[in-house]
């Protein structure tokens, strides 16, 4: 007997969208303040304040993440925005990965490979053959994602105060891809 019914990854799809829309800035907020409130529980011990997680958002801006050089992508379970990540052109041939989200109660479904795969055709077409990123150690879902999707820890490619390891993917052509 086949098994009809839909994979989980099957209710996820990812489309490119504007980075200041409605949708954007709250999977933007989300994202930082995720990221942000789990770097202020392991140094600190306790949640960002509001006024301090607001002040980080805003001196993190993501109006870099349209064409030509870059793209923001939202990625939508069973048609719920759910997800996002950002692209940013760093050279003629290679493009930064950022702002890789998937809110926690959908982890798990299938998304983040799906936003990867849909970030792996941005790149191509921004004309990109490799993808770096930089994320902190203690992110470990992120880091286990990147090492399922064909990233590879590189050498640091820039500094930063919170850059603690690198990855890199390099793009072949589509029927090339190990899946």
């Amino acid at each position: 007997m086949t098994n009809t019914s839909p994979r989980r990854s099957d209710l996820w799809a990812v489309a490119t969208a504007d980075v200041t829309s409605d949708e954007a800035l709250e999977l933007l907020r989300e994202y930082f303040y995720d990221v942000a409130n789990r770097y202020y529980r392991l140094h600190f011990g306790r949640e960002g304040a509001p006024e301090e997680l607001e002040s980080g958002l805003a001196d993190s801006p993501s109006g870099d993440l349209v064409a030509p050089d870059g793209l923001f992508l939202i990625g939508r379970h069973d048609g719920a925005a759910h997800s996002c990540a950002g692209l940013r052109r760093l050279d003629a041939t290679t493009v930064e990965l950022t702002r890789v989200y998937v809110r926690p109660a959908l982890r798990g479904t299938g998304g983040g490979a799906r936003l990867l795969a849909a970030v792996d055709e941005g790149a191509r077409a921004l004309g990109a053959d490799r993808i770096v990123l930089d994320t902190r150690l203690d992110l470990v879902e992120a880091r286990a994602l990147y090492l399922r999707n064909g990233y590879r820890e590189i050498p640091a490619y820039k500094s930063g105060p919170y850059a603690e390891v690198w990855y890199g993917k390099e793009l072949g052509a589509p029927d090339q891809q190990v899946r």
